[in-house]
């Protein structure tokens, strides 16, 4: 049985090097796998710079749209050929359809860039929100990763913590990314907005997932409720099979020695 396997306290958590480092690697190894790692960014960023480099060159805003669309759904091709997880690149597909759609009603090739914003806006609120009411979004996003669910909320309160730390860090970085951009989309011409949500899209991400990493780093190890339930299930067969044993026993007769 693994650490990860039974509740642990903070002591056991953090006693020794080796089990440090491997709460830090286990923590990073559950942080690439929820937000696409490297390649889950390149699928987040190349559609809305693809968008704004056609449109800063030509000022076309249906090229630019149609082009932005397309690289999303040849990434969700290229991962679907792969047979790898789709989940980063489809909600890149949604994301850029929207933005599609709302530009082309509008006329306005700024309104690309809107309904990411708004949805960035929510996301914040939604941390801070979840935060404030016990049940903090990052540990609903990242529990199951963790192969935890919702244990931490009940049985793991150091785990908890580290996740109400983590969802502060995210909903401030989200809302403090929307205090700069939703200003430019009123004041500021689609190319200017369009760099400045580029530039912004990587190092707010990255900034969050490291404090997240820190915080769980720290945090008591998950408690691994999967394993439990296998074996809660190996213990009742065990019962089972015994039980069965005993009763196809021959039953000595009464008035034996």
């Amino acid at each position: 049985m693994t650490s990860l396997d039974k509740p642990t306290t903070d002591q056991d958590a953090t006693d020794g090097p080796q089990g440090a480092h491997d709460s830090k690697a286990v923590t990073e190894a559950a942080l690439f796998e929820a937000f696409g790692g490297v390649r889950g960014l390149v699928e987040t960023v190349l559609p809305g710079l693809l968008f704004v480099t056609i449109y800063t060159i030509n000022k076309d805003l249906h090229l630019s749209a149609i082009a932005a669309l397309g690289v999303s759904l040849l990434l969700v091709a290229v991962r679907l050929i792969r047979r790898d997880t789709v989940k980063h690149a489809f909600s890149g597909v949604f994301g850029v359809a929207f933005g599609v759609v709302f530009a082309m009603m509008t006329g306005n090739a700024k309104d690309f860039y809107l309904p990411g914003m708004l949805y960035t806006l929510g996301l914040g609120i939604a941390y801070i929100a979840t935060t404030l009411a016990g049940v903090p979004l990052i540990g609903l996003i990242l529990g199951p990763v963790f192969k935890e669910n919702l244990s931490w909320r009940t049985r793991n309160p150091g785990r908890k913590k580290a996740y109400a730390k983590a969802s502060w860090a995210w909903g401030l970085i989200l809302l403090g990314k929307c205090a700069i951009l939703f200003p430019l989309y009123w004041w500021a011409d689609t190319t200017q907005l369009g760099w400045v949500l580029v530039t912004l899209k990587v190092p707010p991400f990255l900034l969050a997932v490291y404090l997240t990493w820190v915080f769980l780093a720290k945090a008591p190890p998950p408690i691994d409720v999967f394993a439990e339930m296998e074996a809660e299930e190996r213990a009742e067969k065990e019962r089972k099979a015994a039980a069965a044993a005993q009763a196809a026993q021959p039953q000595p007769h009464r008035g034996e020695a």
